[in-house]
């Protein structure tokens, strides 16, 4: 008898590890309810960044961290819309200082300007266009009805002597592209003065409208298209500097993307 009372102590005094099913013969977890549950009292997590147990505050929701990891306290929100109104859902700006440069061999082969300068056509039929690398970018729409708006600003300048009687100029184009799709493009003008190295800010403001819901790559590409009363060694230069009278921080181009919707899906953000 004395024997089995100290093996009962014995017992009593180690800890349990087996899992506890309720509803079920096969638990699944340290605890496994089969069934609807009802917490009248407080829910308390770990928190293993300082070792304490949390009851998170009003308005708070459990979040999985992954396998192995306790859950944490999250505050959600739900972005308040009205219906049939356009939101600012993404907006973001981007720059590159290698640019794009052309000398008198770049010069574009293109035709006619006004067949080939047309909304929607591809970037395959734009000879002699130079993409600006850094400003190829990837953006998102998340609606059908949406107005997307770009802002590209940079600096042209050629290495033009000081200019006397003759009329020494450039012609060059710069345009906006989604998905290699022309959506805005400018052409302008860069002339020589009583200065060498003529310098300009060239700025371009585009708009695409209803995007279709995805991933879309937007792109800006310039051009050299005619030179007049030029030398051979005449360096066209779109955000970069083609003489030291200025320098590539000046010279730098930058895009802003800005993208309205009126939102069809109401994603819940979690702080």
């Amino acid at each position: 008898m004395k024997k089995m009372f100290l093996t009962l102590l014995v017992t009593a005094g180690l800890p349990f590890y087996a899992q506890m099913g309720i509803n079920t013969q096969q638990p699944k977890a340290g605890l496994d309810v089969n069934g609807d549950y009802n917490l009248r009292g407080k829910l308390v997590v770990l928190n293993a960044t300082e070792n304490s147990l949390s009851e998170g505050t009003h308005d708070q929701v459990l979040v999985s961290q992954g396998e192995g990891y306790p859950p944490i306290w999250k505050t959600l929100r739900i972005p308040e819309y009205e219906p049939n109104k356009f939101y600012l859902i993404y907006n973001n700006s981007f720059s590159d200082r290698a640019g794009v440069t052309f000398n008198s061999s770049d010069e574009s082969t293109i035709v006619s300007r006004s067949a080939t300068f047309t909304k929607n056509n591809d970037f395959s039929g734009f000879s002699g266009f130079k993409k600006i690398s850094g400003l190829s970018q990837t953006i998102h729409v998340y609606s059908t009805e949406s107005k997307t708006y770009f802002q590209f600003e940079t600096v042209v300048q050629a290495n033009f002597p000081a200019n006397g009687s003759t009329d020494t100029s450039i012609d060059y184009a710069c345009g906006i592209f989604v998905d290699d799709k022309l959506v805005n493009l400018r052409q302008r003008n860069l002339k020589a003065s009583s200065a060498s190295n003529t310098f300009i800010t060239h700025n371009q403001i585009g708009m695409a409208q209803n995007l279709s819901k995805g991933q879309h790559t937007v792109s800006v590409a310039c051009s050299r298209l005619k030179s007049y009363n030029t030398t051979s060694g005449i360096t066209l230069a779109i955000g970069i500097n083609a003489a030291t009278n200025i320098n590539d921080f000046i010279s730098q181009s930058s895009l802003k993307v800005d993208v309205y919707e009126v939102p069809q899906v109401f994603n819940p953000i979690i702080n």
